[in-house]
């Protein structure tokens, strides 16, 4: 039972939002909007025992009442991939960065189409905070869990929107 990944799903302000892992990892998280949603896999076993402490801190942070994780993550992906979705965990909760402020970031300034790459192979959105990136303009773009999620968690976390045009309101 060792190599098992136990799932669950918990509530979101945009449906239900799937939690994954093992050995007492975080391994994958996915809304079932938008086209990356994840599934659990034939193997997977749904038992949501394995997330009893983890749970309180998404409801928390859907809730508007938490604004960082305390949880042990394992995610694969090339050291490319890694190094960015590590960058992301500096986006501080309620800003947001420009695919070109990632780049830079990660020390690449020229690799904005990568890092946007790396950005949408995100296997844990939310904990590693890829709805906080947007185009340079300030509009939102690209979101595995769709455009409406991302809108969804930015307001959460206090950002305003503008509906008409998905643009971020620069204040």
């Amino acid at each position: 039972m060792m190599d098992t990944i136990f799932f669950t799903y918990i509530p979101s302000p945009v449906g239900n939002f799937l939690l994954a892992g093992r050995d007492g990892a975080l391994t994958c998280t996915s809304f079932t909007t938008g086209h990356r949603d994840r599934q659990p896999q034939s193997d997977w076993r749904e038992d949501a025992g394995p997330f009893s402490e983890i749970i309180p801190q998404f409801t928390a942070y859907f809730e508007g009442e938490a604004t960082q994780f305390d949880i042990p993550l394992r995610s694969q992906g090339t050291d490319f991939q890694k190094k960015v979705w590590q960058a992301l965990t500096a986006i501080p909760y309620g800003r947001t960065w420009s695919y070109g402020d990632l780049a830079r970031k990660v020390g690449n300034p020229n690799a904005s189409r990568a890092v946007g790459a790396a950005n949408g192979a995100n296997p844990l959105p939310v904990i590693v905070p890829c709805h906080r990136v947007i185009g340079a303009s300030g509009k939102l773009t690209g979101f595995g869990g769709g455009l409406d999620t991302k809108a969804t968690l930015l307001r959460l976390e206090g950002l305003t929107i503008d509906d008409r045009d998905r643009q971020l309101e620069l204040i």
